[in-house]
């Protein structure tokens, strides 16, 4: 799956994600956030590289419950997940290299 142009309001829920096979990727935020928008051409370029993740961008903020489950304090925050497990997780990545390594490292086989 490509990387996701738009935050959604739709939370998966976290049992789902949980139960999940493969690479996800889970990056909360949100689309006023300048940190998040400079974030997106790192990210972009990342899924570039490495377009195996499948990519969910939740919108993030008070009351959802999704990111208080992940601990999430700092937009943007995204979550590496392989086979429903937390793999990797980086806080306002400032370089596609580092998403990118933590992607291949996600959709490495074990």
């Amino acid at each position: 799956m490509p990387f996701a142009e738009q935050y959604t309001r739709d939370e998966p829920d976290r049992s789902d994600l949980d139960a999940s096979r493969g690479a996800t990727v889970v990056e909360f935020g949100t689309d006023w956030c300048g940190y998040c928008r400079a974030a997106q051409p790192l990210i972009a370029d990342a899924f570039a590289r490495v377009p195996e993740p499948r990519h969910i961008k939740v919108e993030d903020g008070k009351g959802r419950r999704l990111g208080r489950s992940f601990r999430v304090k700092l937009w943007p925050t995204l979550i590496f997940l392989k086979d429903g497990e937390e793999v990797g997780r980086l806080v306002r990545p400032d370089s596609a290299n580092e998403i990118a390594n933590l992607l291949a490292m996600t959709t490495a086989p074990d």
